[in-house]
């Protein structure tokens, strides 16, 4: 399981910057890295002056690093399918697709009925308030639990976005009936004729869903997994956001180990900037005060904008010190002068004798999670019944594998020869 950094703030403030920056420095590290950015506004491929998509692409110039920008509506078909349904049909006035024509087969009662559940519900009460995030982090959990990947580094959305998924579970329990009663009016008639047996199996969706929710919420909540880097700017509305992001993101018990103060002013022989500079460094102490258990590293403006690779190069230096290269063994290692971050390896491999040994880290899981099947000589991986590919040097059977875990560790002693 990869190491997961999070980089968070309001907008405007240079997550995407720090986000890509520390993607870079690591990937020249020696660590597979993918960036992910949940960003309508493609800022990340601006960043990396880099065409991103929704599947892992390399960047060009840094080995080991690819990027990718979700589009998490595109996702609900597959997450939600009788909600991905029901939203697709929703057109035509009013957002009820062909409502008007079923009304006329009604009886009067059930046409004002229905009439009257066509001005209560529009198209945008479907939206449950942190779907899009809780379909992001879904799908980046797909990627954390897949042992190509050493770090994923997510620039999400301003925080507001982030604590509303994690309000989801609950959100999704009170939502359910108004979901429900929301199909039946845009199903039309199949709906009405058969609404017991489409709402029992949306509520068990709904279900399924909340339950992979919470597992998010609890991979989110593993300081062995996850860190919360929040980013800010040494301004009052800057400062206030994030102390309420950081109250908010410690109750649902997400590690936030660091806080960069950006844009700071530098140090100049002038009153206006001086007098800036000071006002800015109280802010500063301000949070060192209030959050006195998180790093609270700082960066000053720059003269230039941050584009390209060279450019994020030198923020991650500025960040991180200079790179060296990362320790081959899964860690954790320490890294970082200014922020700093815990960093273990998703998975180790290495040939010994006539035995290749894979060792695969996956933090709080337990034995009845785990499964190891094979296939036409391909060796997977199930963890809480989602299953990864891991890649042998010859065709596995799984029966001949040996499989032990220890702590947070799943080795597998791989034999080279399987006759």
């Amino acid at each position: 399981m990869a190491r997961l950094l999070l980089f968070g703030g309001k907008g405007g403030v240079g997550k995407t910057t720090t986000s890509a920056a520390t993607a870079v420095w690591l990937a020249d590290a020696g660590l597979r890295v993918l960036l992910v950015s949940s960003d309508p506004a493609h800022s990340t491929s601006d960043s990396l002056d880099v065409e991103l998509d929704s599947t892992p692409t390399p960047v060009e110039g840094v080995p080991g690093l690819f990027g990718l920008e979700m589009d998490p509506e595109s996702k609900i078909s597959s997450v939600l399918p009788k909600m991905g349904e029901m939203m697709n049909g929703m057109n035509g006035s009013g957002g009820l697709g062909g409502l008007g024509g079923l009304s006329m087969m009604l009886e009067p009662n059930a046409k004002e009925e229905m009439d009257a559940m066509r001005d209560e519900v529009k198209a945008s009460d479907m939206v449950i308030p942190g779907l899009d995030e809780a379909l992001a982090f879904d799908e980046l959990l797909r990627h954390v639990e897949d042992p190509t990947w050493d770090v994923i580094v997510f620039d999400t959305a301003p925080t507001g976005h982030t604590l509303r998924f994690l309000s989801l579970p609950e959100l999704i329990e009170s939502w359910s009936d108004k979901i429900i009663r929301m199909m039946r009016v845009s199903g039309g008639l199949r709906s009405m004729l058969f609404g017991r047996k489409e709402s029992d199996a949306m509520k068990e969706e709904l279900e399924r869903f909340r339950r992979r929710v919470l597992h998010v919420r609890r991979v989110l909540s593993n300081e062995s997994i996850t860190s919360f880097t929040l980013v800010t700017i040494p301004e009052r509305m800057g400062i206030n956001e994030t102390l309420r992001a950081h109250a908010s993101l410690t109750e649902y018990k997400l590690p936030v180990p660091n806080c960069l103060v950006n844009r700071l002013t530098p140090e100049f022989d002038h009153p206006f900037l001086a007098h800036r500079r000071a006002a800015e460094l109280e802010r500063v102490e301000e949070l060192r005060t209030e959050m006195p258990e998180v790093n609270i590293a700082t960066m000053e403006l720059l003269d230039d904008e941050v584009v390209g690779i060279e450019a994020l190069r030198e923020v991650g230096i500025r960040l991180y010190g200079e790179v060296k290269t990362h320790p081959s063994d899964l860690g954790p290692h320490g890294i970082g002068t200014s922020l700093q971050h815990s960093i273990h390896r998703g998975m180790t491999r290495n040939i010994d004798g006539d035995v290749e040994r894979i060792s695969l880290h996956y933090p709080g899981i337990a034995r009845e999670e785990l499964s190891l099947r094979s296939e036409d000589g391909i060796l997977y991986v199930g963890l809480n019944g989602r299953e990864r590919e891991v890649v042998t040097s010859v065709p596995t059977k799984a029966s001949k594998v040996s499989a032990k875990l220890e702590g947070d560790v799943l080795h597998l002693d791989v034999p080279l020869d399987q006759d």
